[in-house]
């Protein structure tokens, strides 16, 4: 290892090997140059203890090697599990990810999207809050944006992973329809604005379709904040004998409520979930909920940072669909309702 206290460079492996700098740095990308030589150039690169830069790595082929996962709220358990899992496979020897949590707050997210820019990730991943937002076309005239779960209509982005929400919502309405409910609640993250399909549209729609007396409650991800939701509503004058929550972690604090207010899961109340946390199955009793396919949808993603940061093309969107998952959660409508 160099004896000066200073970072070796190739120069110095240049001037240990005989080769140009030209060469060395081929040699070490394993681009150029006889396998025998690229052994000798990495030996001596060892023995200096180089390291390559990665800002002048970055300067040099114009990338960072970092891409963005914006997340809404890490509140949220699927997400987490989300991030979690698109962090693993984003890691790669000339990338990495840096998973970022917008704590449900719009305006903090294109900020946050920004910074992201500003710092020149080479592509952005996000699971908007806002989605209608305008910014979203300056965010995504600067850099790769790849969309999961609703579309950013007012940016071009380059990719586009959708949940079928109108499937699940569907699904799940119709299932609760099926079982004699007539007065429903739906628990959802409050958006500002109105959005391309958004959640409580649908849910709105289908509703009217199935004639059911439907509620759109707004409902935080964290178990205290969605237990206060959850108790507020069972208590109402127009309590449900049906719930969906578009995040089991929402369905939690209905369960906590419940226990709290001597009311009975599925007899008194029936309820969905909505992204199949394992944790779900453990409840009492386990959550009817819907599985959606992190794995394929994780993988989709992938390829679309690589094909957007390595050809600068744009993929079609796609479009996720989830499967309900019956459990012990959903029964028959209370007579008395």
């Amino acid at each position: 290892m160099s004896g000066t206290g200073r970072r070796p460079t190739l120069k110095d492996i240049a001037a240990e090997t005989g080769l140009s700098m030209a060469a060395v740095s081929y040699a070490l990308r394993g681009l150029q140059g006889t396998p025998e030589t690229q052994q000798r150039v990495q030996e001596a690169a060892e023995r200096l203890g180089y390291q390559a830069d990665p800002v002048a790595r970055a300067l040099a082929s114009g990338r960072s090697g970092s891409v963005g996962v914006l997340c809404a709220s890490l509140e949220d358990l699927w997400q987490q599990r989300l991030a979690a899992a698109l962090g693993r496979e984003l890691l790669a020897p000339d990338r990495n990810a840096w998973i970022i949590d917008s704590a449900g707050d719009a305006d903090r997210q294109l900020q946050l999207a920004q910074h992201l820019v500003d710092h020149r990730a080479d592509a952005i991943v996000v699971i908007p809050i806002d989605p209608a937002a305008k910014s979203w076309a300056k965010i995504a005239q600067q850099a790769p944006v790849i969309a999961i779960g609703d579309a950013l209509p007012a940016a071009k982005a380059k990719s586009e992973v959708l949940f079928d929400n109108d499937s699940g919502v569907s699904t799940a309405l119709r299932r609760l329809a099926d079982a004699g409910h007539r007065t429903v609640a739906v628990l959802s993250p409050s958006r500002r604005v109105e959005i391309e399909s958004p959640v409580e549209e649908i849910a709105q729609r289908i509703a009217a379709g199935l004639k059911l007396k439907i509620r759109i409650i707004p409902c935080p991800h964290d178990l205290s904040g969605a237990t206060e939701v959850a108790r507020e509503l069972l208590t109402s004058k127009q309590r449900p004998t049906g719930i969906l929550a578009l995040a089991d972690s929402m369905a939690f604090g209905v369960y906590a409520a419940c226990r709290e207010l001597d009311i009975r899961i599925p007899d008194d109340l029936s309820l969905l979930g909505y992204d199949d946390q394992p944790m779900s199955q453990l409840l009492t009793p386990p959550l009817s909920t819907f599985h959606w396919p992190l794995d394929d949808l994780v993988a989709d993603v992938v390829a679309r940072v690589t094909s957007a940061v390595d050809t600068n093309r744009r993929v079609r969107r796609t479009t996720v669909e989830p499967t309900l998952i019956e459990r012990g959660s959903v029964a028959a409508a209370p007579a008395k309702a």
